[in-house]
């Protein structure tokens, strides 16, 4: 038998991962018991392109450069819904600027 060392995505702890079931097409699932994920689970290679980091960056790459969410969708093969999403997580707090009017 194979041992196969892996780490948690979220918080790279390696000791603290344990196998938890199977998703519904097959693939092993993973949960961390780590007190910083406090159970998350996760799995190595997930079917759903939309959960990749590489394209999750995609996504927000893509909307700064000016495409819509259906052009960013139908490119990436994703669904709309997660790119919304993706934008909703990655908004961050709006910079005021304040305006240098001057009485003159």
């Amino acid at each position: 038998m194979a041992l196969i060392s892996l780490a948690c995505p979220h918080c790279q702890s390696d000791k603290a991962v344990v196998k938890n079931g199977k998703s519904a097409e097959g693939k092993q699932r993973f949960r961390c018991r780590g007190d910083v994920c406090q159970g998350r689970t996760f799995m190595l290679n997930p079917s759903y392109p939309g959960r990749l980091p590489a394209i999750k960056q995609q996504i927000v790459d893509m909307s700064l450069n000016g495409s819509g969410v259906r052009d960013i969708s139908r490119v990436l093969h994703v669904s709309t819904r997660t790119v919304i999403g993706e934008l909703k997580k990655s908004r961050t707090a709006p910079v005021r600027q304040q305006s240098s009017l001057t009485a003159g």
